[in-house]
């Protein structure tokens, strides 16, 4: 009995031995590394202005939690792999970050998603769009925030296909994302009793897409869908509105495109067009405040991904400062038991697979005559129920769904 005594003492010794370092912030420090492209393709869809978004949220905690100071680094991943997988590995090796944001690149986000597993840290990807980071490429140590290939495929191609446009051809930005895209576009026409035609797949990034407008326009698809992003999707509908798609028949189906895409090519070019998005600036009394600070900080509205990245950032840091510590593990299951209700996202839930679940919303591009403002482009024609937009868990191939 004496003995039995001994050894329960001995696991309760060691279990608060346990929680008590858990409950501790490594260094004194909650540290950040923000990783995106600063300088290319993507730089207007997050870089400096989705580090704008999450010094907001670090500045809404007064610059720390429980005490401790939150530290911010930065750097530009230059659309690489390598240079965002080395960047990582050295803020963990001589900086001891405890989580990495931003992560915009699909092919970037894989390889430093990577490095941040093997070091046991935390990351919230905000930016990329490749619906296999929650699916064959998931992991205990990375949380999907704003929004994926799924969910924009699953919302604006079966608006597409509910208005007429059974018959598509794909154009495709040649690397993860755009594949993750292809796919996902594929699954919603084909199940739809639809049918892809054609596919193209173009180097990223590319500034001349005369070529392959042409072979999209020579299928005779009645759906362009454009699988790709920033300057080559603007690249893109900029040259079919130069070819006169639109004017054959043909409907462009943007299906990454974002608000400053929209804002950068005007209304002129862009009415009418169907996409869907995480979240507009325009929703409710909430995303208006909040944007309008952004606004006052950077000359321009916000479009999803600041928007996610201050969503992720600010609950990261509510799950630091309710239980206490910054190790990877235990700030990912507070953040899985706690709702996500914010300005980006009310009852938004974290699964197993890492996918912060959280309504969709279709949109319908304002024609000139509609439009209030600069920044007023947008009508909100259906919201997409989270558990509609997002790619059931009964068929996820995520490890950590399969193996449970």
């Amino acid at each position: 009995m004496k003995m039995l005594q001994k050894t329960a003492s001995a696991i309760l010794a060691s279990s608060l031995i346990v929680t008590a370092a858990q409950a501790q912030v490594s260094d004194d420090e909650i540290r950040i590394g923000y990783l995106a492209d600063m300088s290319g393709t993507y730089r207007d869809l997050s870089g400096p202005g989705g580090l704008e978004a999450l010094n907001m949220a670090v500045e809404d905690f007064g610059g720390q939690v429980n005490g401790k100071k939150i530290v911010v680094f930065s750097a530009d991943d230059l659309n690489k792999p390598d240079v965002g997988a080395n960047t990582v590995r050295q803020w963990v090796d001589e900086r001891n970050v405890d989580m990495v944001t931003g992560m915009v690149a699909s092919s970037v986000v894989l390889a430093a998603s990577k490095v941040v597993e093997q070091s046991g840290k935390l990351a919230l990807i905000s930016g990329a769009a490749a619906s296999s980071l929650t699916n064959e490429f998931c992991s205990p140590n990375h949380i999907h925030w704003t929004y994926d290939s799924y969910a924009l495929a699953n919302g604006t191609a079966k608006a597409v296909l509910a208005s007429g446009g059974k018959s598509w051809y794909v154009l495709t930005a040649d690397y993860a994302f755009g594949h993750a895209m292809e796919a996902d576009i594929t699954k919603v026409v084909e199940a739809d009793n639809g049918k892809v035609l054609g596919k193209a797949r173009h180097p990223f990034p590319t500034s001349d897409f005369s070529s392959y407008i042409l072979q999209a326009q020579g299928s005779g698809a009645q759906v362009i869908a454009l699988a790709n992003a920033g300057s080559d999707t603007v690249n893109s509908l900029m040259t079919a509105s130069q070819f006169g798609v639109t004017q054959s028949g043909q409907q462009l189906a943007g299906m990454v495109v974002f608000l400053n895409d929209i804002h950068a090519m005007g209304l002129d070019v862009t009415q009418g067009l169907m996409l869907t998005t995480g979240w507009y600036w325009d929703m409710n009394d909430e995303s208006r405040a909040w944007a309008q600070r952004y606004f006052k900080r950077t000359g321009k509205m916000p479009g999803m991904v600041p928007a996610g990245i201050y969503s992720a950032t600010t609950n990261y840091l509510n799950a630091v400062k309710a239980s206490g510590s910054d190790e990877a593990q235990t700030v990912r299951k507070q953040m899985m038991a706690t709702p996500v209700n914010d300005m980006f996202a009310k009852n938004g839930t974290i699964r197993a697979d890492g996918r912060m679940v959280h309504d969709m919303y279709l949109v319908k591009v304002k024609t000139p005559s509609e439009s209030k403002g600069e920044w007023d482009l947008y009508n909100i024609v259906r919201t997409i129920p989270g558990d509609e937009a997002y790619r059931p868990l009964a068929e996820s191939k995520c490890k950590l769904v399969t193996e449970r």
